[in-house]
This record gives structure tokens, sequence and C-alpha cells, in this order.
């Protein structure tokens, strides 16, 4: 393909919305251009890219038994109302009616939609088990769509559902579809790490993350640095250390201090001269089954995601200054465990914790020497905790290490959620009817494009990995205008080109200078550069786009080496 013959409409300075590196670079390198909020064109060399992605997914997806089928973007209220997400899942979901009034929504994920496609037609086991995919635009009407392609209201997502007749069967499908993803991301030449997540609004019994290793990643990754595990932050167990806290002769008498204008750990620990560690904090929550209090660590941060699991609740969120007061009798800051009349959850870490602080129910006062059983009991023990750097491995005697990373992917195992609410069923081997147990299985396509960015580059562009390039070779020549540099460049073309290799020609009349910096800017993975004095010796010169340096390479050599690097 030749730079004059294609719209690749590259700028120098990017638009002051671009908050993260590869949407200001994917808008500077001409590959997306922004049409409302979280809402983009791919221009040739950005769709060029999400084809590559595409084309893997497919393979693989298809290598692995599943089917290929296309679902509606717009689908009718009926199926969500039938699966009772119409009412819970939020504002993210874009509703609209038709000329006769009728509901519909933009599907930010397919769940019902095949839920009933396979019911309609699926009625025995020995169809099953059934996995079939798609690829295809999304919508999800985000409140603060940002970072370009990683948090977009529209976006192209492949997901996939697997139908099955027996758990044993969605489990091998499961490991089919991880083993699948392990696979897919390996091709698109990505650093990644699977790790076990919470399910979210999908719902399911669990799942897993693949998570794009970049240090700009949104995520926070809890990965040993001895075995396998890795884990979302939100999902991330703490290793339980058991109850090792108050021992007799230990036990200080229970004091109250004043604290006056002392809430937080910091404040509270400076002014009584203790460590964080010996707060034990008190944190008033609101549920739908009501107001409690969450007990942890003072120096440890709480895991909503785990709360709410524990806390056996729709939602949970901290309390108001009003409930607050209401519970504890006194404001914001003070709370403890000591004489409180509610239900309490404590994390693990709080059984360590000897002669601790905690507040007095009471304003500008704070209880010291506070232990567990003496003077307060919670109702129920549980990891409550975000994981930080350091902590003991869950599964063996290594260490938790914290890293940032971007999701791409992520597996559910559904189970029955959707066929039971919906009614799929089949009939087994004695012709009973059961319902599908179910399985889900995406990826971002355009997110995967814009983290391998977000992993590759420097400061002056992409440095695509070569299986996701928009091309894999990159010819400059340096004065268009001089015949025997043109002619090198077309006839290494038609060479490459009949190797199977994909060629941008820059055919600009314009400084050498200048393609060079759309060239790095782009970020094809092999640039050559053609000039009068190197081709006097039958030389061009090869440089790799992750490299700094380049070489000089015999015509007669090109197709060889680029097809070595390119495999």
């Amino acid at each position: 393909m030749r730079f004059t013959k294609m719209f690749i409409p590259t700028i120098k300075d990017a638009p002051k919305d671009a908050e993260v590196i590869s949407h200001q670079m994917m808008i500077r390198a001409g590959m997306i251009r922004k049409v409302a909020s979280g809402i983009y064109n791919f221009l040739p060399l950005g769709l060029r890219v999400l084809k590559k992605v595409e084309n893997i997914v497919r393979e693989e997806m298809n290598r692995a038994g599943a089917q290929e089928v296309l679902m509606p973007m717009v689908v009718p209220s009926e199926l969500w109302q039938e699966s009772k997400r119409w009412d819970v899942y939020g504002k993210e979901l874009l509703r609209l009616k038709d000329r006769h009034d009728r509901d519909f929504c933009l599907g930010p994920t397919h769940e019902e939609v095949i839920t009933d496609m396979v019911r309609r037609d699926v009625r025995s086991y020995r169809q099953l088990p059934l996995n079939l995919y798609q690829i295809q635009t999304k919508f999800r009407d985000e409140i603060r769509p940002r970072f370009g392609l990683m948090r977009g209201r529209e976006f192209i997502m492949k997901d996939a559902y697997s139908f099955h007749a027996s758990e044993e069967c969605a489990e091998r499908e499961y490991k089919n579809m991880y083993e699948t993803y392990l696979r897919i991301f390996e091709r698109c030449g990505l650093r990644f790490k699977a790790v076990e997540a919470d399910t979210g609004q999908i719902g399911g019994s669990f799942s897993h993350e693949f998570m794009v290793l970049a240090e700009t990643g949104e995520d926070a990754i809890a990965s040993c640095n001895k075995c396998k595990y890795a884990a979302n932050v939100e999902k991330a167990e703490t290793k339980i250390q058991g109850q090792g806290a108050s021992v007799k002769g230990q036990e200080k008498t229970l004091t109250k201090v004043s604290t006056p204008n002392m809430k937080s750990v910091e404040e509270v620990s400076g002014f009584l001269k203790v460590s964080p560690q010996a707060l034990i904090k008190t944190l008033i929550y609101d549920s739908d089954k009501g107001g409690f209090a969450v007990l942890l660590r003072g120096d440890y941060e709480i895991n909503e995601t785990k709360l709410k699991k524990h806390a056996d609740a729709e939602w949970v969120r901290l309390a108001d200054d009003e409930t607050v007061k209401k519970i504890t009798n006194a404001p914001s800051g003070f709370a403890g465990p000591v004489g409180l009349k509610c239900g309490i959850i404590a994390d693990y870490s709080i059984q360590n914790v000897v002669n601790g602080v905690t507040g007095a129910n009471e304003k500008d006062a704070h209880f010291v020497n506070v232990n567990i059983d003496r003077d307060f009991k919670a109702d129920k023990f549980a990891d409550l905790r975000n994981v930080v750097q350091g902590d003991d491995c869950p599964r063996c005697d290594g260490k938790l290490e914290i890293m940032r990373g971007i999701e791409v992917g992520h597996i559910f195992k559904l189970g029955t959620k959707y066929s039971e609410t919906m009614n799929a069923v089949f009939l087994d081997e004695n012709g009973k009817e059961k319902p599908f147990i179910m399985g889900c299985y995406g990826i971002g396509i355009g997110r995967t494009a814009a983290a391998s960015i977000e992993q590759n580059h420097d400061k002056d562009g992409i440095i695509w990995p070569m299986p996701l390039a928009p091309f894999h070779v990159h010819i400059v020549p340096v004065n268009v205008n001089d015949k025997k540099v043109m002619d090198a460049a077309e006839n290494i073309y038609k060479d490459l080109e009949g190797a199977g290799i994909e060629i941008l020609v820059d055919d600009r009349d314009e400084r050498a200078g200048i393609k060079f910096k759309d060239a790095d800017l782009i970020g094809i993975p092999i640039r050559l550069t053609i000039g009068s004095k190197n081709l006097e010796n039958n030389m061009v010169e090869m440089k790799l786009r992750k490299e700094a340096n380049a070489l000089l390479v015999n015509r007669a050599e090109i197709v060889e080496k680029i097809k070595n690097f390119k495999s």
C-alpha cells in the first residue's frame, strides 16, 4: 500500500482530552477520530489493527470448537425483563423506544439473546455441548467515558457463550476457553497474566481476567513470586494466619482517652504515639439489609467486593453521617466495637491485635487496650481487606507482588443463572427437563489493540508487536524524485509482497525527517530506508522499531531477513 493512496492523517499534537498514551498515539497516528464522547471512527490504519486482533481471536475460537454467529445490537426489553436485569442493570443500559412505543436497549452484552436463541432450538442433551460466539459492536453508556478505546461507550467485543448438560462438561469447556485465551494473547505478542477475578454484573460462580501488564493499567493485580497464583486485587485472597491475639497476662485495662478532633488513622496513631497496626478501624456500612459495622486493622483498606459477598447483601456502601450517628451515638470518625448495638463483621487481620485502639462511640474519645472477646465480639470473621505488596501468598510460602494491568479478556462460569431465570431447558438422558449450565467468555477487540500500545511505546510513538501491526514493513525512499531510489523501492516492494509480507511505502514528496517521524509514530515493526548512497553498494538500511540502531542489509537478503523477523 502507498502512503499517498491511504487516509493517514497524522498530527503533531494529541487533543487535550486524550489522557492515556494509547488514546494520544492512536489520534496522532491517524488511526481513530472522535465522533462523540466515548464513540470513535476507525480510520484505515486503526481498522487494520482491529482486523488483526479479530483474525487471531476468530482462528483460535474456531480451533477450540466454537461456532460463529451474529446477534442484533438492538435487543427487545422483554428478554432483559425475563432475566430480571432490565431494572437492575442501571444507567449504563441505553434504552430506547421504537415507533410503536416498544422498549428496546442497545446490547452491552448478549446473555439474554443467546439464551433465547438456544432455548428455541436445542431440546436434547444430544445437541450439547454448544459454544457460540460473535464479534460485534456493544454499547454501554459509561457515566464518564475516558481513555479512548479503554473505556468507550461503543466498542467491539468478542463474546462467546457455552451450553452444557453437566457441571463436568462446563468445567472442561471453561478450561478449554482458558487455554484458548492463553493462545490468543500469546499470538498477539503481549505480556499478560491470567488472574482470578470477581464475576461482577455478569454473575456466576467464578471467573478469570486476562490482564495485559502495563504501568498505566487501571487494575491492580496480586501475583505470587513463587507459584502461579494471580488475582485481581478485588478478588485476591489473604493468607489466614489464625487467631493469636489475647494471651493472659498481656491484656491491659480498657481505658478511655481524649482525642480532640482526631478522626483518621494517621491522626489518632500520631496523637497516641502508636503504630497504625495497633488500631482497629471501625467502618459503619449501610446495605439493603440494614446498617452494620466492619472492623479491620488500621493500616489496611476495606475491599467492598469481598464485603458485599460476606455480608450476603445486594449492595453495600459507607453509611452517611446521619446513619453513623444513629448507630454509634457519635459523629463520624469515632466509631468502635465496644458496646456497639449492631451486627459486626471483622477482618481476620484484627485477630492478632492485642491491646488495640478503637473509637469510643463518643465525640473526641477513643479506647486504648481493647481486646477481642473480652471487650467485644464479632458476629463473623472473614477476608475483607485488599492485599498489599509483600503479603503471604494464600497458595504457597511465596510473597505477593502488586502490579498494574489492563483487562482485555474475561471468562465466567455462569452456571444456571440465566437458564433458570429464562426457563431455558433441555431433556436429559432420562427425559427430564433441566436448565442449561452456561459459560461466558469475552474479549475486548479495540481494548486489546489499545492495551498493546500502553505496553509497547516510547516517546516517539507506537511499537507494534508484529502480529498486530497494520503493516509488517515500512519502506521509506529518502528522495522520491530519484529514479534509482524509487525503482529500488518498487522492486523491494514487489519481492516482499510476493513473500506474503504487508508493506506500506511512504511515496510522499516530503523531507526524510518528516517521514521518519511519521514512521516512528505509526510504529510499524520494520523500517527500510532506501537512499542513493547505500544503493551504490547494493545496500538498504533496516531498522527495527523497538531498537535504537539500524543495520545495513544487502538487497538480495532483505526478503529472507524480514521473513525471519516476521516469524
